[in-house]
Parts: structure tokens; sequence; C-alpha cells
């Protein structure tokens, strides 16, 4: 959704060292344009460099969760899933089926999200959604 994050640029401005291992895990993290998870992204960065090994891409991703450059999903799968952190907020609707997540903004949701918890006697300052369904094209 929108413009690549670039992680690798991300890590310098939080000043973690970023080893060559790392910048492969970040450009694959980068790249995604699914939501992979940590199986996933091994398969990717060590297709890169065949010396990556899954307890290495395990510690990289929970460094950048950590340093909040790197959001970790449960779309219910029971698999950890991940994104760039995103510079504008985003919800997911996720194909149950499938597998598939479909990222989307909506301002009058936004709005009535944030109507709601004033009418609840609180200032909304964060949300996530996650929509599960199926897609209404695939024959029955």
């Amino acid at each position: 959704m929108g413009r690549k994050i670039d992680l690798e640029a991300l890590c310098h401005e939080k000043g973690l060292r970023i080893t060559e291992q790392r910048k492969v895990i970040a450009r694959v993290l980068s790249d995604a344009d699914d939501h992979p998870d940590v199986e996933k992204v091994y398969a990717r960065a060590s297709a890169i460099d065949p010396g990556i090994s899954i307890a290495t891409v395990y510690r990289t991703v929970r460094l950048f969760e950590e340093a909040g450059i790197l959001d970790r999903h449960d779309f219910g799968d029971g698999r950890a899933r991940y994104e760039p952190a995103p510079e504008a907020h985003h919800d997911h609707l996720i194909d149950v089926e499938t597998g598939k997540v479909v990222e989307f903004v909506d301002p009058e949701l936004e709005q009535l999200q944030k109507q709601i918890a004033e009418k609840l006697g609180y200032r909304l300052v964060d949300h996530r959604m996650e929509l599960y369904g199926v897609s209404l094209s695939r024959k029955e």
C-alpha cells in the first residue's frame, strides 16, 4: 500500500548497527508485497545470502520490531506476520480462504472510530482493525 518503506534507511536513522545480513533481511521486508512470516522472510533472504540462518532472521525481526520499524500482526492463522511500520495508518482485510491480506484506508471509518471512543469518554490515540472475509467473486 503506498510507497515502499526503506527499512535499511530507518535502521540508520534509529542508530541500529546494520550488518550485511541485516541489510538483506531489511531489503526482503521492504520489498515484500505481502505480510510474510519469519519462514518466508528466511526463504527469501537465504536465496540472496545462503549464509543467513533462521535464527538470524528471528533475531533481526525482533530487533526491528523493538526499534519500532517493523509491525507484527497476528491474522488468526497462528503465524506472526510482518510489515514495515507504515508512515500512514491503514487497516487490513484478510481473506480467510487464501490468507491474502488487503490493506485499506477509509476516512469515514476512521472518523466513526474516533466518535465511538469519544462517546465512551475516551480520546483515541491508536487502533488496529482487522476484518476477516471470503471473496464474493469466488465460485461456489
